[in-house]
Order: structure tokens, then sequence, then C-alpha cells
């Protein structure tokens, strides 16, 4: 990767990332190696995870044949003051992705909010479990097949 004039980061060529526009594409089973690298080379020193989330593209136009999820995570360099952005794009069928708790410790609460939210599973996580909803809470309302409508189980005390 090298940083270009604008403060963007991007992939140089011949190496395994896609860059489009400030978005770095990368598959699953490499992402840890990508991340460490933008954490570890010093032209890029990207030492901040500021937010790691995902999208869920079911209906998307334009995604009908794609993967259905994306994992983004969004990378910040303190002392050159300049940001990237990794997607990784996830099946359906086995929605999961090897986690990034061994680089940034914040990575774990930020992972358990994906899974939460949208049920792709990090693999290798040390503590993998619901963080925003109950336990008893059933799917994962941020998906766009989850149905509005649907009734939870009650919780509490007095139910």
């Amino acid at each position: 990767m090298q940083r270009h004039g604008d403060g963007n980061a991007a992939a140089s060529p011949g190496s395994e990332l896609e860059v489009v526009g400030q978005n770095t594409f990368r598959e699953a089973d490499g992402i840890v190696d990508a991340l460490r690298f933008c954490r570890d080379e010093p032209d890029l020193r990207f030492d901040m995870l500021m937010d790691l989330t995902a999208v869920d593209y079911l209906k998307y136009p334009g995604r009908e044949d794609g993967p259905r999820f994306d994992v983004v995570y969004h990378l910040y360099s303190v002392p050159h003051n300049h940001r990237v952005r990794l997607k990784v794009p996830v099946e359906q069928d086995v929605p999961s992705v090897p986690t990034a708790t061994g680089l940034w410790p914040i990575a774990n609460w930020l992972e358990r909010e994906v899974w939460d939210m949208y049920g792709i599973r990090f693999d290798g996580h040390p503590d993998l479990r619901r963080l925003l909803l109950y336990e008893e809470f059933v799917g994962h309302p941020l998906r766009k097949d989850y149905p509005m409508e649907r009734r939870q189980p009650l919780i509490g005390p007095n139910v």
C-alpha cells in the first residue's frame, strides 16, 4: 500500500488489495494479514480501529449475484492523519470473518455488535455473545429480511 497526497492510503500495483476510491476490498481469509500490514507498516501506521460494522446488500440493485454482506473496517493513522476503509465481502450461507481482536482490543466489542445486529460470526473471537440485545432475542434485527412485525419473547421478573 502507498499513501497519496490527499492523505488516503491505497494498495500499490501488484498487491493483493483491490482499491476503488477510498474503499479497499479484501477476501475474508486474508483480512487479518491486511489489517496487520496497515497497522505495522511504518509508512501507514493505521494504529486506530475507528469502527467495524457491516452492510446487508439484500435486494440492493447490482448486488443480486454478489455476496450479501460486507464487513467494513475503518482505520485511522494518528501520526499521518489519514484514513482507509477495508471491506470484506461475506456470503450469506456461512457469514463469518476471522477476528481482529488480536490486533485491536476494541474489536472485541465492535465484533460483538456486528454479530448481534447482523449475525456475522468472527472466527476465533474470545467471547462472541450478544452485546446490545438480550440472549433470548430471536434473529438479527439489522438484516434486511428481519420481519419488522416479529414479536420477541418477554423477559424480566414479572413475566
